[in-house]
């Protein structure tokens, strides 16, 4: 153990400028940890900053990868809260430990070299054990698209509570997870897809409604015919501005829409937002990821409840570029994972 194998990637550069390079091994200072990476869960974030149109800050030469479940295998000096063997985790915003993250804050893979490596030295401070009912594989799931879930659901504004109704965008990670999140809660849950086969997981994985939108353009009117008028009481908005309008024609009275990601276009006509929030008395929230307290909370629910990620497929270190590729493509349900390392 005296290298580190590293996929570097040239900011805005794309996939296909993924390139593996060996390194020196970092070394822990005094309060910090060698963690050996175990696995690394994508998300739609990695093929933005690919692309180099990511809103927050990108180092140079960055290594993608804001999920990350490790393994301890050096103590700096003045290091004591974990041991070596210890499973670990921590938030992709590393330094953001309570309340909401910043407009800006350092993130895993992006400001910061990230999890597509083997090793990595982190702060004692940002660490959490991990749960021993999980994997490696499943434990790297959790720190952005679960915790995204979390915060809108529990992170501020009114919490979703059993016997209301969520509704869901996509069948990525965050709506996957915040699926299971609501369905152990005891909501109704309504997802929309473009896709028969992914429906069909969805509904093995518990959604209540499942609505095809290429069938279904209107599902807005789908969603509050399925809630007998009332709509839904938590969206998860992961289109963005293209899609708004429905999203308020959807909502419930009071409800809340939390804005989470952007990848819909411009709108067919504009969208007064300020009529559409004040007409059905909504709020809406604005997810940027959430804090290491948070993680804590969701890793704790889980724990409790044995809740498991959904895992649509996973590649080997070696195959980090065909991950990224098949993430862009968005023919996944819930989560593509790289496998760092072993399992054990």
């Amino acid at each position: 153990m005296s290298t580190n194998t590293v996929w570097r990637l040239p900011s805005g550069a794309g996939i296909s400028a993924l390139k593996k390079v060996s390194e020196p091994l970092p070394s822990p200072l005094p309060h910090q940890y060698l963690v050996r990476i175990h696995a690394t869960s994508l998300n739609f974030r990695d093929i933005v900053i690919a692309s180099g149109t990511y809103p927050l800050d990108v180092k140079e030469n960055v290594v993608l990868g804001g999920d990350l479940a490790g393994e301890i295998v050096e103590a700096g000096s003045a290091a004591a809260k974990f041991k070596v063997g210890d499973h670990v985790t921590l938030p992709c915003a590393p330094k953001c430990h309570y309340g909401q993250m910043s407009g800006n804050p350092e993130t895993l893979g992006g400001s910061v070299d990230g999890a597509l490596q083997e090793y990595i030295v982190l702060d004692e401070a940002d660490l959490l054990r991990a749960p021993s009912y999980l994997s490696y594989d499943e434990l790297s799931c959790f720190p952005i698209a679960g915790v995204t879930a979390w915060n809108a659901f529990f992170g501020g504004g009114t919490p979703l509570k059993s016997g209301q109704t969520a509704l869901f965008q996509g069948t990525g990670g965050v709506s996957i997870f915040g699926l299971q999140i609501a369905r152990t809660v005891g909501a109704q849950t309504i997802i929309t897809t473009s896709s028969d086969e992914k429906a069909e997981i969805a509904k093995k994985l518990g959604a209540t409604h499942v609505i095809n939108y290429k069938k279904t353009p209107d599902w807005e009117k789908e969603v509050k015919r399925l809630t007998n008028g009332v709509g839904a009481h938590h969206i998860f908005d992961n289109v963005g501005i293209a899609e708004l309008e429905r999203c308020y024609g959807a909502v419930a009275h009071g409800g809340t829409i939390s804005h989470i990601g952007f990848l819909g276009g411009a709108p067919e006509k504009a969208v007064n937002t300020p009529i559409l929030a004040i007409m059905s008395a909504s709020q809406t929230r604005g997810i940027l990821g959430g804090s290491k307290q948070q993680l804590e909370e969701l890793l704790a629910f889980s724990e409790v409840h044995q809740i498991h990620p959904y895992i649509h497929k996973v590649f080997e270190f070696d195959q980090s570029p065909q991950a990224l590729e098949y993430l862009q493509e968005g023919r996944h349900v819930g989560k593509i994972v790289v496998r760092v390392g072993s399992q054990q």
